[in-house]
């Protein structure tokens, strides 16, 4: 079998496509190192098939959303851990399209493989993704039977073909970023977040005491608190007993010098929030009821239905009334609840519903800095300017047990590396903490150092979560020197290599330099060097 679009042999020129349910025209254009498809669809689509070939031996494969994988498998494998998780925080976390993904591989957005890449380049209404089906890849639209009576653009879908798969990745993120018309945030951040240490169990005390010790000795601009100040998911104007009002809060940030940051979850409400028991009929439901989105905080957790205008008016008025709290720098998590199919006011499709969201959110805080997480990816392309682009770290690297865990730092890590082509075309990219303190942890000096040395090679943002009472001087070394190495043009060689990657980076203040980062638990060897495990080291460029 050769090459498909819509069921026929590739072939440059326009196209119909109609099954009844909806009619694609469409055109196929070459592009440089491959093919464009581009045009319109209309109608009540489902599930459109776009692309069709033979599936390649081994490939790089991503999940939706920036806590899933991207990971290199084979045909007849899955992604670690994943389906383990969905049992037990919810069928829709890590999918919306669960019965698919729970049958076989889900690739969402993009498909990758030595030599070549298929990709969609926006999500504006459809959701992207790619499945193995025997000895095939195919690639789908999913519209969820939402209606179109006038057309609409079809996802742009792109063929690329080449060498070496890096290099089709830089040009995929370029095209996407175009399409979706992305103003890349100039700021990249450097900050503390409340979470890794003190979780939701953080009081005010515990925000004194880090505020006095960072000014003189971290090199921090943003402050941020993480999930542990409020009420309840959802009732994000309220702090729990004990805690400060927003207003003081963030005016005591910024008296010590810091932006004042803020996390919430905005999309969810739990089943003992104020905001469900008034609103029920805000949320997205299932035959007249409001339908559970995931377990969270050992609660049910619902999602708002981000149609409702009146759902939108108080998603505008509580983000507005936190920027003029002195809130300049909001960490929006879990949001993939608001891309969960199911009934809304309106109908729109769920990725449709979940920009619009996301967009109230931007016209509320102006251009305040916005770091999506648990956050659907094409989707967010022009609406956040940070993307948490891995998994929760841990204070434990673990790789051996990782699928039992669920998390830890070599996962974390990992997909930060293999979504890297996202950083600066995109958004900023947010590996998630680096754990620099020198008790109660288990990662070695080595993996703390791995880790951050990594991300400041990547250019990524750098955020801290420590009590940084117990961060020494070594470990504050460390901090500035992962700093220090931010700033350069960077590319990632061997994404398709077994957790051996070299950062080139130049163009920057640290000038031009190779780091060879080894995440794989043996030692490896690389133009004559011996790197050991869960180790990096700067090598000749």
């Amino acid at each position: 079998m050769g090459l498909n679009i819509f069921g026929k042999a590739l072939a440059v020129g326009p196209l119909v496509h109609d099954d009844g349910r909806a009619r694609i025209e469409a055109v196929v254009e070459p592009i440089k190192g491959g093919h464009k498809i581009t045009g319109t669809v209309k109608g009540r689509p489902g599930t459109i098939e776009i692309f069709r070939a033979p599936a390649p031996g081994e490939f790089l494969a991503n999940n939706w959303q920036s806590w899933g994988p991207m990971q290199r498998l084979t045909p007849g494998q899955k992604f670690e851990g994943l389906e383990e998780r969905m049992k037990n925080q919810g069928r829709f976390v890590f999918t919306p399209i669960p019965e698919i993904a729970q049958a076989r591989l889900v690739s969402d957005y993009f498909f990758a493989w030595e030599g070549g890449l298929a990709g969609f380049l926006t999500s504006m209404v459809a959701h992207p993704y790619f499945t193995i089906e025997g000895g095939e890849v195919a690639g789908y639209l999913e519209y969820f039977g939402t209606p179109l009576e006038d057309p609409v653009p079809l996802e742009p879908f792109i063929l690329l073909e080449g060498h070496p798969v890096e290099l089709l990745f830089e040009e995929y993120a370029v095209r996407a970023a175009i399409e979706n018309n992305v103003r890349v945030n100039p700021w990249n951040p450097v900050g503390w977040s409340s979470w890794y240490q003190y979780f939701t169990g953080l009081r005010m005390a515990d925000v004194e005491k880090n505020l006095r010790l960072a000014r003189p000795n971290f090199p921090f601009e943003v402050f941020q608190i993480d999930d542990g100040f409020e009420s309840d998911i959802g009732d994000w104007l309220s702090p729990k007993e004990g805690f400060a009002s927003l207003p003081e809060l963030a005016r005591l940030i910024r008296d010590h010098g810091f932006h004042a940051g803020i996390w919430t979850a905005p999309f969810s409400a739990a089943e003992t929030s104020e905001l469900f028991a008034r609103h029920p009929d805000w949320m997205v439901s299932d035959i007249g009821l409001p339908k559970v989105c995931y377990r969270g905080w050992k609660k049910d957790i619902y999602a708002l239905d981000t149609s409702n205008p009146r759902v939108m008016n108080w998603l505008y008025e509580t983000f507005t009334a936190l920027k003029k709290m002195g809130f300049d720098y909001f960490k929006i998590d879990f949001v993939f609840s608001a891309a969960m199919p199911g009934v809304r006011s309106r109908r729109v499709s769920p990725v449709q519903a979940y920009r619009q969201g996301l967009d109230v959110i931007r016209q509320a805080v102006g251009d305040a800095f916005i770091l999506g997480c648990g956050a659907p990816l094409l989707p967010s392309i022009g609406l956040v300017d940070g993307m948490r682009v891995g998994e929760d770290t841990a204070p434990f690297w673990d790789s051996s047990k990782a699928p039992l865990h669920g998390v830890n730092a070599y996962y974390a890590l990992r997909n930060s590396i293999l979504r890297s082509f996202m950083h600066k075309k995109w958004w900023l990219n947010d590996p998630d903490c680096l754990l620099l303190r020198c008790r109660d942890i288990e990662l070695t000096d080595n993996e703390k150092e791995l880790y951050a040395r990594t991300a400041g090679a990547l250019d990524n943002m750098i955020i801290e979560s420590d009590d940084l009472e117990l961060v020494d001087e070594w470990g504050r070394s460390l901090l500035q020197e992962a700093v220090r190495l931010r700033g350069g043009h960077v590319r990632v060689r061997g994404l398709m290599s077994d957790d051996l990657y070299v950062i080139d980076s130049w163009g920057g203040p640290a000038g031009i330099f190779r780091y060879a980062a080894n995440l794989s638990d043996r030692q490896r060897s690389l133009d004559g060097l011996d790197i050991p495990s869960r180790t990096g080291v700067f090598i000749k460029p």
